[in-house]
Order: structure tokens, then sequence, then C-alpha cells
């Protein structure tokens, strides 16, 4: 164990908590999956890891940081689970014996100090055909990803409660069902695909849609896209989603300024882009190309392909962007895709048809915020500043990073003392 230095309780703690937070990151799906793995039941899996995070809350502190945290969580997690699994109710009402020791014979074998990853497993189960459609990528980003059923719902546009029932019911169905967490024969795995890269996708929305947890998921997104571009080689959209994360990956330094303001993407410094990823993007893309399909993620990719393509000092190539998002637009019109468009068309053609655009998803877009962000921008622009001031604050209560408030505080500032 690596020892606490002398200090405070308060510094133990927050030792403690910083550690257990980055074992949470790295190990939740990979533990989960490998838990799920012996009987399918993904909300049992879910509490035994949460169980071991809260003792990792109350050891760490006084016993030190282990030297691998996530070892010790699958070996508290997997005590439990064993203890479930051995508890006289289980032995009862569940099912028999020799069902219990096949489960201690799949945990046993893991090995705590070489945690394997079996999360895309975990993910194509989740794709199952028994499992409803619209829900398989938020089962994904809860089981798999780790996020909150309130998160999710933010990024889906849902009420958290809402999306609490629908995880719960579609963790009881897969439980049932008694889906084999494997990777599918070949038949099976296009389909499945398609959820999956969804949920991967979803990762990437959360991340830069609603600002959860801004050094969780380029590392983690990335990661997982780049394992289903290798599964599926030959599939366009796996490899425009690998390109897709790994360019927005490559600007995430750059985000953020020497006092931790928020950079809007225009105002970012390109030469603290990572080169190193957008040449990998690259790679992706152009085997995606050379496909001859075009598809969503592959859109979204080449949108992201231009903005990185911008020298220090040089200007954004506006009309190809405009092109590019019509294209999406209308191949896959979405809220976030349409309130991209928006924004771009505000640049090239004018507020008023930015604001044409935008009006087309009013009724869907009450929680979305970044259309307040563009409407506010949009209206402003239009010498509306009435109207820009509601939709600054609206955008301002819809926002979790502190440091965009901040940045959208200071713009509403700007806006009512400049008209």
């Amino acid at each position: 164990m690596d020892r606490l230095s002398a200090g405070t309780t308060q510094d133990a703690r927050e030792v403690a908590h910083d550690a257990a937070a980055r074992a949470a990151r790295d190990a939740y799906g990979r533990v989960v999956a490998l838990l799920a793995a012996a009987d399918g039941d993904l909300q049992a899996a879910q509490d035994a890891v949460g169980d071991a995070l809260e003792r990792a809350l109350r050891a760490w502190p006084e016993g030190g940081v282990p030297d691998d945290p996530a070892a010790w969580l699958l070996t508290v997690a997997r005590n439990r689970a064993r203890d479930r699994w051995r508890s006289a109710e289980t032995r009862l009402t569940g099912p028999l014996d020799d069902d219990v020791a096949r489960r201690l014979g799949v945990v046993e074998e893991v090995d705590p100090d070489a945690v394997g990853d079996r999360r895309l497993e975990l993910m194509l189960a989740c794709a199952h055909p028994d499992i409803d459609r619209a829900v398989r990528t938020p089962l994904m980003l809860d089981v798999v990803l780790g996020f909150t059923a309130a998160q999710v719902g933010r990024a889906f546009v849902v009420p958290g409660r809402t999306m609490a029932t629908r995880l719960t019911r579609a963790k009881r169905r897969l439980k049932a069902a008694g889906v084999p967490f494997e990777v599918p024969d070949r038949h099976a795995l296009p389909e499945r695909m398609a959820a999956v890269l969804e949920a991967v996708y979803g990762a990437y929305v959360i991340e830069w849609s609603t600002g959860e947890e801004p050094s969780r998921l380029p590392p983690e997104a990335r990661y997982l896209a780049e394992i289903v571009a290798e599964l599926a080689p030959t599939d366009p959209e796996a490899r425009g989603l690998a390109a897709l994360v790994l360019l927005s990956a490559a600007r995430a330094g750059a985000g953020s300024g020497p006092d931790g303001e928020y950079v809007p993407l225009d105002q970012q410094d390109p030469g603290r882009w990572d080169r190193s990823l957008i040449e990998r993007a690259h790679e992706h893309l152009r085997a995606a190309h050379a496909r001859g399909v075009v598809g969503r993620f592959q859109l979204e990719a080449a949108i992201q392909a231009v903005h990185c393509a911008r020298t220090p000092g040089a200007a954004t190539d506006w009309p190809t962007l405009r092109r590019l998002h019509r294209a999406l637009d209308e191949v896959a019109p979405s809220l976030g895709g349409t309130t991209a468009y928006a924004a771009v068309l505000g640049t090239t053609d004018g507020p008023d048809a930015g604001l044409a655009v935008l009006e087309r998803i009013a009724d869907r877009a009450g929680g979305f915020q970044p259309a307040w962000v563009v409407r506010a921008h949009l209206l402003r622009l239009a010498g509306r500043t009435d109207e820009a001031v509601v939709a600054y604050e609206r955008a301002i209560a819809l926002t979790h990073a502190p440091a965009e408030r901040r940045h959208l505080q200071r713009r509403l500032a700007t806006a009512t003392t400049s008209d």
C-alpha cells in the first residue's frame, strides 16, 4: 500500500476520494462486466462495485491507497457477490447449488492483479434483440461506462427518473432472457454494432455537450471507439466514429486557458492540439471513405477534421462546414446536429437564417443547453438583445460545467452593457 503522508484527516480523505474517483473511471465498467458475466445480473454487479467504492472511501484514508486500486475493487466486489450467491436466500430462491458453484468458478478464475476487459462483450449483450432498441444505448452508458440515470437522461433530454425506470426494466429483461456476455457470431454482429456505436457516441455527447466530468471521457470513449474499429475494420461508421472521438480528444487540452477559463473552439490555439491524434483520426477517415458509403459518424468526423485543419492565425473554412452540416442534417437529423447547423448558418448566411433552423426543433429543445447557447448568440447578432438575455439565462441554468457557466455569464453581462 502507498501510505498517506502525515497530515490532516481532511487531506487523507481528499487523497482517498481522488484515488477512488480515478479507480471508478478506470475500472468501473471492467469490474461490472466481469461480475455480471457470471449470472447476467447487471444490477447486482453494479451494487457490488458501488459497495466496493464506498468501502474504499472508508478504508483508504487510514490504510493508504492500494498500489492497484482496480484489483482492490475487484476483490472486494467479488467477495460481496460470493457472499450473495452463498447466502441462504440465494440457495432457497435462486438457481440450484451447481449453478452457484459455476458462478463462483467464473469469478474465482479472474486474476485481481490483471483485471481483464470484457466491456465490449457486455455492450454487445446490452444490444441483444430482446432489449428494447430505444434503451440499448442508455443501458450501455449506465452499466458499462458508469453514468448515472440523471446524466444519461440529460444526454437524451429525458427526465432522470424516467430514464432510471427504463434502465431498471432493461436490466431485469436482460437477466430474465439469459443473454450470454460474448461477442456474437458474425451474422448477428452488424445489428448489434449499430447500438454499440451509439453508446460510444453517447459517451462523447455526455462529455462534449453536457460538460460532465471533463477529464473522464476522451480517454474512455477513445479507447472503446478504437476497440470497436478493430473489431469491425471494414465498417465505415465504426471507423468514422473512431475518427470523430480522436479529433475531439485532440483538442481537449486547448479547451481551457491557463486560469481554467473556457475557450470556445473558434478561439482555441491550433498549436495546442494533439497532432498525433489528428493523424490517427485521418487514418480512420481514409479507411472509412474507401468503403464508398457515407454515414452520420463519417460526416461528423469530417466536420471535426475541417476544424482541426485550421492553422494558427488562419480563418475557419466556413463554406465547407456549411456544406457538411447541411449534409449531416439531411442524412441524420438530431437536436445536436441541427443546433450546430444553425450556428454555422448564422455565420455564413446571417443570424436570421440560423434562427429559422432552430425553430424547427423548438418544441424538442426546451432542456437542450447547446440550442439555448446558439439561440442567445444569434439573437444578439440580430440585435434582439432582450430575447438574447432570456436565452442566455436559460442556457446558464442548463449548464453543468462551471467554466462554461462563467463564460456564458460574461457573455450575458457584455450583452446587457453593450447595447
